[in-house]
């Protein structure tokens, strides 16, 4: 994807991921002064990130797992390939986390890991201009159809005028190991929520349940074969009553 003013994805997030040297990083500024979309684009990027060291580097401070360390001294291979294998064997630790430890997946919290991941999608989606939905609201049967059809389940679209916010449209999105989908609505200030929808992995239903991080509040829970995050830059009682509203309609 390319910008007005010719900036590419991959330059923003080599910007981002401080990959650019001192001059690149000086012209790619000025650009972005002069493209507003990108601009936010690019501020998604950093929110993103920092969710995703928040959540992922508390694990490198974990023990890495016994079995991951059998390439010691006494191995047969030369050093500098015992050193590298130790390396990989830290990252992979920090990267799989529980599952490294043998432990069932029936530990990790499936109602967390569905709110990190409608968090992020939220960053990056909201600040979209031209193309923040991949259909639009006027084709929510369609919407709605296409969606239900890829989650193997039915989903619907809360109407939430009663509560100030419009449909924009939704989008797909790829989940842990199934498809998600993202229902996006605006009020008349311009202001966004997303709701996130993700087929349940066998959890047992929750009660709503909060998290904020980096500006962004999101209301989740559990409820039969779906689980659902809604999220927005909104005070906690008012995202709160919005939920409610959603939760109300999907239970009928």
């Amino acid at each position: 994807m390319t910008g007005g003013h010719g900036i590419d994805e991959r330059e923003l997030h080599a910007y981002v991921d401080g990959e650019l040297t001192p001059q690149q990083q000086a012209e790619l500024e000025a650009r972005l002064a002069a493209d507003p979309q990108a601009s936010a684009r690019t501020e998604a990027y950093r929110r993103q990130n920092q969710l995703l060291r928040a959540a992922l580097d508390p694990m490198l401070a974990e023990p890495v797992p016994p079995r991951l360390l059998v390439l010691r001294a006494r191995s047969r291979f030369p050093a500098w390939l015992r050193a590298g294998a130790a390396a990989a064997a830290l990252l992979a630790a920090a990267a799989l986390g529980w599952w490294l430890r043998g432990e069932a997946p029936a530990r990790i919290d499936f109602a967390a890991a569905l709110a990190e991941r409608a968090v992020s999608a939220h960053l990056v989606y909201v600040p979209e201009v031209l193309h923040p939905v991949e259909v639009e609201a006027r084709q929510e049967a369609h919407l709605v159809a296409w969606l239900s059809k890829r989650l193997g389940v039915p989903v619907r679209a809360p109407h939430l005028q009663d509560a100030g916010f419009r449909l924009v449209g939704g989008r797909l999105l790829p989940g842990d190991d199934r498809p998600a989908a993202q229902f996006m609505y605006e009020d008349p200030q311009g202001r966004r929520l997303t709701l996130y929808v993700s087929r349940n992995d066998g959890s047992r239903a929750t009660a709503f349940r909060y998290a904020a991080a980096d500006g962004v509040s999101t209301f989740y829970w559990i409820e039969d074969r779906l689980g659902y995050a809604l999220s927005g830059e909104l005070e906690r009682e008012r995202l709160l009553a919005v939920a409610e509203s959603v939760y109300r309609q999907l239970a009928r």
